[in-house]
Formats: C-alpha cells, sequence, structure tokens
C-alpha cells in the first residue's frame, strides 16, 4: 500500500500520546491566532503556516522514505484535497478570520461544537445514533444559543461569531470525510498533502479577497512569534497528531479533545491577553462542555474498557 512503514498496529500509549498533544498544543493554537491576525493578514498567513509545515512533512518522509513514498493514485489525491481544503481552508481560515474580532476563548468553545456537528452528519447519512448521544447535542446547542446570544460572546461580533461557527462545520465535515473517502495508508503522507492542497486553498482565497503581505519589519515580534509557533507546534505537531489519530483511533475519542481545548485557550486568554470571561460565558461555555461530554461518552463502545479506549479505527 502508498507509504506503508510499518504493519503493527498503534499501541494506547501512543495513541494517548498523539492526543494529549492535541489537547494541549491546539488549545494554545487559539491564542497564538489571535496575538498573530492583530497586525498580520489572516489568510495568507493561515495559509503559508500549512504550506510550509507540509512541505516540511514531505521532504521528511522523502528523504527518509524515498520521493515515491509521495506518490498517490488520483482517488486518493481527490480525498486529500477535499479534507485539506474542509479542514485547513475552511476550518483553520474561518477560525483566522474571526479571532480578528472574536477572543480566542470563545473562538475555542465555539470549535468545541465540532462533535456535535459530526453527529448531525451521521444522522444525515443514515446512521442511527443513541437517544443518549441527540441529549448531548441539544444540551450542546443550548450552550450555543448562550454564547452567542447578545452580551454572551465576550466582545465579539456576529460576523466573527459566524465565521468560527462555520469554521467548526467545515472541520466537522473534513473529519467525517476523512474516514469515508480513499485517503493515503500513510498519515503523514496524507498530512503532508492535506497541509499543503488546503493552504494553497487559503492563500487563492486570501488573495481574491484582497490580503496582501508587507514587509516582515512591520510586523510585531509577538506576532511573528505567534506565527511560527503556529507552524512548528500548531502544523507539523498537532495537526500531525490529529490526522494520525483519525487513522488510528475512533472518532468519537479523538473528538474529546474539543472539550479539552476550550478549557486551555480560555484559561490563557484571561491569563496572557486579559480576555473578559463572563458569567455568560462560563455558563454557556460549560453547558458545551458538558454536551460534548455526554456525546463522547454515549458513543464509546460498551466493549471497551472505560479508563483505556480502543486504539483500533472505527
Amino acid at each position: 500500500m502508498t507509504g506503508t512503514t510499518t504493519a503493527a498496529p498503534p499501541t494506547r500509549l501512543m495513541v494517548w500520546g498523539a492526543l494529549v498533544i492535541v489537547y494541549i498544543v491546539w488549545g494554545s493554537t487559539y491564542l497564538a491566532i489571535r496575538i498573530t491576525v492583530e497586525d498580520m493578514p489572516p489568510l495568507l498567513t493561515g495559509g503559508v503556516r500549512f504550506v510550509v509545515a507540509g512541505l516540511i512533512v514531505a521532504a521528511v518522509m522523502a528523504v527518509r522514505y524515498g520521493p515515491s513514498v509521495l506518490r498517490i493514485p488520483p482517488l486518493e489525491l481527490r480525498g486529500v484535497a477535499i479534507v485539506g481544503a474542509l479542514l485547513v481552508a475552511g476550518g483553520n481560515g474561518g477560525v483566522m478570520l474571526g479571532e480578528q474580532t472574536v477572543p480566542s476563548g470563545i473562538a475555542a468553545l465555539l470549535v468545541a461544537m465540532v462533535p456535535l456537528w459530526v453527529v448531525l452528519l451521521r444522522g444525515a447519512s443514515g446512521d442511527r445514533p443513541r437517544g443518549l448521544t441527540w441529549a448531548g447535542v441539544l444540551l450542546g446547542f443550548l450552550g450555543l444559543v448562550v454564547l452567542v446570544a447578545p452580551g454572551g460572546a465576550g466582545g465579539g461580533d456576529a460576523a466573527g461569531i459566524a465565521l468560527v461557527v462555520g469554521a467548526a462545520t467545515c472541520w466537522s465535515i473534513g473529519s467525517f470525510a476523512s474516514q469515508r473517502m480513499a485517503m493515503p495508508s500513510n498519515p503523514f503522507v496524507a498530512t503532508a498533502w492535506e497541509m499543503a492542497i488546503g493552504g494553497l486553498v487559503q492563500i487563492v482565497v486570501g488573495l481574491l479577497l484582497g490580503e496582501r503581505a508587507a514587509a516582515i519589519g512591520s510586523y510585531s515580534t509577538e506576532s511573528l512569534l505567534a506565527f511560527g509557533y503556529l507552524i512548528v507546534f500548531g502544523s507539523l505537531v498537532a495537526f500531525t497528531a490529529y490526522v494520525w489519530l483519525l487513522q488510528h483511533a475512533r472518532l468519537s475519542f479523538v473528538a474529546t479533545y474539543a472539550y479539552v481545548n476550550p478549557i486551555v485557550a480560555v484559561v490563557l486568554g484571561a491569563l496572557i491577553l486579559s480576555e473578559p470571561v463572563t458569567v455568560p460565558i462560563l455558563v454557556g461555555g460549560a453547558i458545551v462542555v458538558v454536551g460534548v461530554a455526554l456525546v463522547v461518552s454515549a458513543e464509546r463502545p460498551s466493549s471497551a474498557p472505560s479508563e483505556t479506549p480502543d486504539p483500533q479505527p472505527e
């Protein structure tokens, strides 16, 4: 199979290690994005971030296994192009645009809705989630209503909130599609293609919308450092871990990052950027997190030990 590097199944330690990376690193990227977009063009910045990261991953794979590892058939190329456009251009691009006006903690809470959107997609595709799963979805969307109600979003405007919600929807569709389309068997090859293609799409959209890059010296040191953090940790480390998890763990288990990331993001935003933490944010955020946790718990197979989730694909 294309790009296969090992036949050994992943261990639980590997799965948990990758998930902890996604928990912590992605939770901190909301803060980094908020700092980056203060004076850098959001779509161009996000696109360059993923193109650079994708090329680095591709180069490492080519050096280690030979250039042929990056060759994939047309059907798999279509899969990585669609998933990459949804995850990177739609998901990341929408968050980059939205965080120009939406606090990082709020953005993370809105993106926490991803597992709930996935349940709706499953229902639309003919699947029949459990009643407890639907209860979690309804509870999560109740929390969303509290967050987006006037005065509940900590200063974020309606357009910014809509962009972040749209980004979460794109990310949900991309995650859902990644397990139902032909994809490279090697997750790192898939990562390289998805990041490169998705980043290029994001750059093109940014240029069409009139974004233009300025001289590096015109950007603040904080923005440049945050941008570097997004490339190295947000893309190379965490995005690679996420794509690997999608191919080696149950989606309902991987989705648990959605109720850890917002906690990390809200705490960092309050501590570093002094973002407001209002009562509606606390109440709405708590409802969203409980709803997501309920969905994940309801979707966990009864045959899998609760303390050690099954690392095999769903």
